[in-house]
């Protein structure tokens, strides 16, 4: 009896404790039901955190580069057109000559005397036209007889007019201006026809030939600059003077021809060049090559932050790249840049934004 009496104020005591727990417990959550938690600023603890910066659209002046040919203005190899055999020459290989002059000169091989002849005949075939026409006016020549006269006269002018041009072509001519390059004959070497005897050359003028592909040709105009940087360091300025309308076939690149002036005669002609298109200027942005990624089709992109504060991707192309960066178009021309964390986000998602540190790389 007396240990049960003796007992009772330690229970008394754990009851007690047990009532206090759950007054203060049920105070706390009593609390908890009337405070209304701050769902808005939980939410955005819990958004994606990415670096930024801003950066500025500038226009790039764009250039398409290709391998090309430097060729004279007109080239044409200079053909014997009669068999004989040289008797003189009248010009020098780098001599200049105008249209008309005469190369040299090839043995006659009887062609004055069969130019007289015909020549004669056909004074003769004039004479007996011009007489048969007025005794036809009276009736005293049939039709037949004058129609025979007719034949026989045009038949005259054919030799006479195939006379006067073996003659003529002993002594070939300058089809246009320009400059002697190479004479294959001298005096007393024998030709047949088809022998080549020199080549001409006009070189004031130079024509430049490329292929561009397919990709870059619709940004290509006639009449653009353009820049030829030959082998030796040297520059030349010329213009685009065709660009064709189909490709080739097995290239699948289209040919172009660029206009040079070359009014000192440069010898040039022949050799290879890189020509360089002068292209409208397009705005671009500044990168670091880093920010580039691909989407889920396999596009080359940028992720930036729009107002709204999502992530958007924008496809661009690269222009240039070298030491200082990427120069690519496709974006807006203000772009708040993904710097930092980019990997971790996606198209659509709404991020919190810490702008980047100045003085960092682009």
């Amino acid at each position: 009896m007396f240990k049960k009496f003796a007992a009772s104020p330690v229970i008394i005591a754990v009851v007690l404790a047990l009532a206090l727990l759950f007054w203060l417990l049920s105070g706390d959550n009593y609390r908890a039901k009337k405070q209304v938690p701050a769902k808005q600023q939980l939410a955005e603890q819990q958004l994606p955190l990415v670096e930024t910066r801003w950066s500025e659209a500038k226009p790039y002046q764009l250039t398409e580069v290709a391998q090309g040919q430097v060729l004279p203005w007109r080239s044409v190899s200079i053909k014997s057109q009669r068999a004989g055999t040289v008797t003189e020459v009248l010009t020098e290989q780098g001599e200049r000559v105008s249209q008309g002059d005469k190369f040299l000169r090839l043995s006659d091989e009887g062609r004055s005397a069969l130019l007289a002849q015909a020549k004669a005949i056909l004074t003769l075939r004039q004479d007996e036209l011009a007489s048969a026409r007025a005794l036809s006016k009276s009736q005293f020549l049939s039709t037949t007889d004058l129609t025979r006269l007719q034949s026989e006269l045009a038949k005259a002018e054919a030799e006479f007019e195939h006379a006067r041009l073996a003659l003529q072509q002993i002594e070939p001519e300058a089809p246009f201006d320009g400059v002697v390059d190479r004479r294959y004959v001298e005096v007393g070497d024998m030709v047949q026809i088809g022998t080549e005897l020199l080549s001409l050359v006009q070189i004031d003028k130079l024509k430049v030939t490329a292929q561009i592909p397919q990709q870059q040709v619709k940004a290509l105009t006639e009449g653009q600059n353009v820049t030829l940087r030959l082998l030796d360091g040297r520059e030349l300025s010329g213009t685009l003077s065709f660009i064709s309308f189909a490709a080739d076939t097995d290239t699948r690149s289209f040919y172009i021809e660029v206009t040079v002036a070359n009014p000192q005669l440069l010898r040039v002609a022949g050799g290879s060049a890189t020509v360089t298109v002068q292209l409208p200027p397009v705005p671009a942005h500044l990168i670091s090559p880093a920010l580039l990624s691909l989407d889920n089709t396999g596009k080359l992109g940028v992720s930036v932050v729009d107002e709204q504060q999502q992530v958007v991707f924008y496809p661009v192309h690269i222009l240039s790249a070298n030491n200082e960066g990427a120069r690519v178009s496709g974006l807006p021309a203000r772009a708040r840049l993904i710097t930092q964390g980019a990997g971790f986000v996606k198209t659509g998602d709404t991020v919190r934004v810490e702008s980047q540190a100045q003085g960092t790389r682009p």
